[in-house]
């Protein structure tokens, strides 16, 4: 594996979803390593953000795009002719998934096949990342990690688009990409429950926590006992940046479904968060709302399995989940206590701290 500054160095690199929390993230960190970052984004979703608060906008090249508008995302691509291209475009959220569910089907499941039309249509070889999520599982909330051959599917409508989106890649791979030596690398991505610094979407823990607690409200906890395998946005991150520098140099990978996510022991209930948090923030309140019927579901126990991407790829998580919490409220209270004109120095400085991490670990992608 190389360090993946050689991979992206110098290198043209598309994001979809740009301005979204993983997508700003994403944007920041490769622009530190080189690259020169073009991002489509139908809209900023949340304001406050990270990508406004970081001021990502002034990294990359900005274009405001809807992904269902093919003819428009395709003259883009072909415009800007990138190496590398992150598919993170998404409604990613549970809860307005059941209130707008065909608009999700259709952004998550069609959206997909735009950019893997558009990739087709530009008729080049390039390396895709394509990002669903560990929702695409059809999770039976058993206790053992999902692997990347278990099945896809999902019985509530953000979990079953996810499921569609892996589909449509499928496909595409199956019948236009067949052969990687000289044309398109396709990888998959599945990541765990992300958490960090510039999240402001609602109906999302430790969001709704900052927002409540920085005002020093109470905030309602639909599902404190749920277990999830919580990780610092960088974590996942840093395993797509590595399945992109490994698909870069071999066509071996391509695709292949990569799960990304902590260890198992890194699983815990949304109170063991809540009294992580606890420990760096002041005026803690919150309510237990569980047993109010008028709740959709939410799965009350998620894993990921995350051997494959160790065996093929050599990628480990790199902090413990104090760590990850610290890093995710260290960023907020900067932000809530005085620092909005200078977040984007400060989340330089975190990935920088992270990088510093993984390479005294040892991780395949920060060391030489």
């Amino acid at each position: 594996m190389n360090h993946i500054k050689e991979t992206y160095s110098g290198k043209k690199v598309l994001i979809t979803g740009h301005t979204g929390f993983k997508g700003s993230w994403l944007s920041m960190w490769l622009t530190k390593l080189g690259a020169e970052v073009i991002g489509i984004s139908e809209s900023v979703p949340t304001n406050p953000s990270n990508f406004i608060a970081s001021n990502v906008a002034s990294m990359v090249q900005d274009y405001r795009v809807d992904i269902m508008d093919l003819n428009s995302v395709s003259s883009i691509i072909i415009k800007h002719n990138p190496d590398f291209i992150f598919h993170l475009a998404a409604q990613a959220l549970v809860y307005p998934a059941y209130k707008n569910p065909v608009e999700t089907l259709t952004v998550n499941a069609i959206g997909t096949a735009n950019i893997l039309e558009a990739i087709r249509l530009l008729d080049k070889p390039i390396i895709a990342i394509m990002i669903t999520s560990d929702k695409a599982y059809d999770n039976v909330e058993w206790v053992w990690g999902y692997r990347e051959s278990d099945l896809l599917g999902g019985s509530d409508p953000y979990s079953a688009s996810k499921g569609m989106a892996e589909l449509a890649i499928k496909t595409y791979v199956n019948s236009y990409f067949t052969n990687p030596e000289n044309g398109v690398r396709i990888g998959i991505t599945r990541a765990g429950n992300v958490i960090g610094g510039g999240d402001w979407a609602k109906n999302r823990i430790v969001p709704d926590c900052m927002e409540a607690w920085s005002n020093n409200k109470v905030v309602d906890i639909r599902r404190p006992d749920a277990t999830r395998p919580w990780q610092h946005v960088l974590e996942p991150l840093s395993g797509y940046l590595s399945l992109g520098s490994e698909l870069y140099n071999s066509p071996i990978n391509h695709g292949q479904a990569y799960n990304f996510g902590p260890p198992a022991n890194q699983n815990y209930p949304v109170r063991d968060l809540i009294d992580e948090m606890s420990s760096s923030w002041k005026n803690v309140r919150w309510n237990d709302t569980s047993n109010d019927l008028s709740h959709l579901h939410e799965a009350g126990l998620l894993k990921l399995n995350c051997d494959k991407a160790l065996f093929d790829l050599e990628w480990l998580p790199t902090m413990e989940f104090e760590e990850t919490v610290k890093m995710t409220v260290d960023w907020y209270k900067a932000y809530y206590e005085g620092e909005k004109e200078a977040m984007w120095e400060f989340s330089s400085r975190q990935i920088d701290e992270f990088t510093r991490l993984a390479e005294s670990k040892r991780r395949s992608w920060a060391t030489y």
